[in-house]
């Protein structure tokens, strides 16, 4: 796979993916929805092959519970990382990759937290909890 890149939306944060991205999954957890505004569509990479590029040190890790972090801009708020402490990816909110990605919904995880406006797509796997 090429190189994908990626960022913030007022460019503070950027980054550089040099490996495979996951499939992109939908996650419907409060937190995700707390932190998005809608629900969180995230894609992940091996740590290793995301290479962050920051001069301006905005961005934040926030300790969202007590397994996982969730990365932000600070100047511009938009969402971007979210990494369970023992894992060896990161999960990367899809929206912040430039370009056409060729990615796809994969699944969608913690239906039963999802908001009650809207519904999901019934040709794409559902699980009430994760996966």
């Amino acid at each position: 796979m090429p190189p994908v890149e990626g960022g913030c939306l007022c460019g503070a944060v950027s980054y550089r993916v040099d490996g495979e991205l996951r499939p992109v999954i939908g996650c419907h957890c409060s937190q995700c929805r707390k932190t998005s505004g809608h629900h969180v569509a995230a894609t992940a990479a091996d740590n290793a092959a995301i290479d962050v590029a920051d001069p301006g040190e905005a961005l934040r890790w926030y300790r969202s519970s007590s397994f996982a972090q969730r990365a932000f801009c600070s100047r511009c708020g938009s969402n971007l990382f979210w990494k369970r402490d023992d894992a060896s990816y990161t999960a990367i909110t899809a929206g912040t990759l430039n370009g056409p990605t060729g990615l796809r919904i994969e699944a969608h995880i913690f239906t039963a937290d999802k908001g009650d406006y809207y519904t999901l797509d019934n040709d794409v796997p559902c699980f009430p909890a994760s996966r």
